[in-house]
């Protein structure tokens, strides 16, 4: 038993070498030691907290940029729109002032084609009188070149015109 059992020497000499080493190690060591278990816990919590403010800024970044694309694609939506009726507008524009233009065209071209016919009519009458005056002539020449015939034409208009 005497391996169970130690001497009451061992024992003393023992724990007055404990004691001293943990009065050695409490004097130099632990406050050392303690500090720097202090300062990595401190470092842990402030590297874990700003690990923390990074996820919130990544979150409220997201956030933004989410935002942002939005108002992106309703400043396109809005500006296809506008940039839609500004084609129809002036689509529509063209349409009309073309229309104007033909409507313009037309009535030119008939009040020539009136004017034209107009010219033409005068044309032909002014045709048909000179042809009129020459059959005209060329009849009284026949009938007043025979002095007969002459005499009797003036003694019928004669008799036509009756006294009042």
């Amino acid at each position: 038993m005497d391996l169970v059992t130690p001497e009451w020497g061992l024992i003393i000499w023992t724990s007055l070498a404990f004691l001293i080493l943990l009065f050695v190690l409490g004097k130099f060591a632990w406050k050392p030691i303690l500090k720097a278990v202090n300062d990595r816990e401190d470092s842990i919590k402030n590297a874990l907290s700003e690990a923390e403010n990074a996820r919130k800024e990544m979150q409220d970044l997201q956030a933004d940029n989410e935002r942002i694309l939005k108002e992106a694609r309703a400043e396109r939506e809005s500006m296809l729109k506008e940039a839609r009726e500004l084609k129809d507008k002036i689509v529509s524009d063209a349409k009309e002032q073309a229309g104007l233009e033909a409507d313009k065209m037309i009535k030119q071209a008939q009040a020539t084609i009136e004017s034209e016919k107009k010219a033409a009519v005068a044309d032909i009458k002014s045709q048909v009188a000179d042809l009129s005056v020459d059959i005209a002539e060329k009849v009284i020449k026949e009938q007043l070149a025979n002095k007969d015939k002459q005499l009797k034409l003036v003694k019928d208009m004669l008799g036509d015109i009756k006294l009042n």
